[in-house]
């Protein structure tokens, strides 16, 4: 077991402060990672905040983060896929159980014993699991990611969670060239789905509230932008899309989207709002249409993922802070007033 610098909350009330916890040394399939970026998460917030108590109760004291890259510093006896100075990245998961039928499918992330990154019982050290807000982490080889050696790792870490959230399910749906998509809300989710459906060679339809993201928009890769507030906007593009992405977290017509969907269509929530959705039926009965969530992804679809930015050249746009100054970001993140990730410099925290 070791010390490792780290940035925690002491209560649901409490601001992020500097603290160190315990890490436990490599076994002998363990990586140890020195953590370069740690992207924010809005999850992150609801958790410090235990705001999903009635889902997820917080465990005090709690670090959080879970879109962490950085570089392998010791590896196990037993570990074959990294070594020392090698690039890597953690996403939502740190173990399964690996005996239940979704893990034998390769789908740990519906595991219903998944340990997250943080916040869940920790089978090493007791307590709970702490996240990527620290300078080092240690995880089992099998839940490591590689991390193409081209892509900028500030702009890397937010495609460990917002990536893989809007990557999953249009590769799910079937996403390819000629499809129509749609993308409601553009957002830390929505910007990355923008650009996910313009490489995958969709035509890419925004939809937002705001008309000030009309250039941004078009700049992240899509190919129209719907004021969504301008009925007859919307009523243009009535039963036309095979895909929309639905990213937004607050209250909103769904039937407004489901009726823009052609026959077969679908469209699947990221966004996670807190109160239900109302749904008309006859929306979807009248063309067959499907509403789904979608998480994250597996182990082996996040890799195909992250190799799939690095032939493309994506990345999550994001603004880069110092670990100090984290507590200020939370506070714009609930005002949306970030385009579109905050990714945290962990060299702010080795410097304190």
């Amino acid at each position: 077991m070791y010390k490792a610098k780290a940035y925690s909350a002491g209560s649901a009330a409490s601001p992020l402060a500097s603290t160190t916890i315990a890490r436990r040394d490599p076994t002998e399939h363990d990586v140890q990672i020195e953590i370069l970026f740690c992207g924010i998460c809005h999850s992150d917030l609801h958790s410090v905040r235990n705001e999903w108590s009635s889902v997820m109760p917080t465990v005090y004291p709690i670090v959080p983060g879970h879109e962490i890259v950085g570089r392998v510093t010791k590896v196990g006896s037993a570990v074959t896929k990294y070594k020392p100075g090698d690039l890597a990245a953690v996403g939502c998961l740190v173990d399964s159980d690996g005996t239940c039928r979704q893990c034998k499918a390769g789908l740990e992330h519906f595991c219903p014993n998944q340990v997250l990154t943080f916040n869940s019982p920790d089978k090493h050290l007791g307590g709970v699991t702490y996240g990527g807000y620290s300078d080092s982490i240690v995880v089992d080889e099998r839940f490591v990611l590689r991390v193409p050696s081209n892509l900028p790792l500030a702009g890397a870490a937010p495609l460990l969670c917002a990536g893989i959230t809007t990557y999953s399910p249009m590769r799910h749906w079937g996403i390819t060239r000629g499809k129509k998509v749609g993308v409601v809300g553009l957002g830390g989710l929505g910007h990355m789905g923008v650009k996910f459906a313009h490489a995958l060679g969709a035509n890419v339809v925004v939809f937002t509230t705001s008309p000030g993201k009309r250039e941004d928009a078009l700049r992240l890769g899509a190919d129209e932008v719907v004021i969504s507030r301008n009925a007859d906007e919307m009523k243009k593009h009535a039963g036309s899309f095979d895909f929309i992405l639905d990213a937004v977290s607050a209250e909103h017509d769904i039937n407004a989207y489901i009726n823009l969907l052609g026959i077969n269509g679908n469209i699947t929530l990221v966004g996670a709002p807190a109160k239900p959705l109302g749904v008309s039926a006859f929306s979807l009965i009248m063309g067959r249409r499907s509403l789904s969530g979608s998480n994250i992804g597996s182990i082996a679809e996040t890799q195909e993922m992250l190799d799939f930015c690095g032939a493309h050249n994506i990345t999550a746009d994001v603004e880069v802070i110092p670990i100090q100054k984290v507590n200020e970001a939370y506070e714009r993140l609930v005002k949306s007033d970030v385009k579109y990730r905050f990714s945290i410099d962990m060299a702010s925290l080795r410097s304190e």
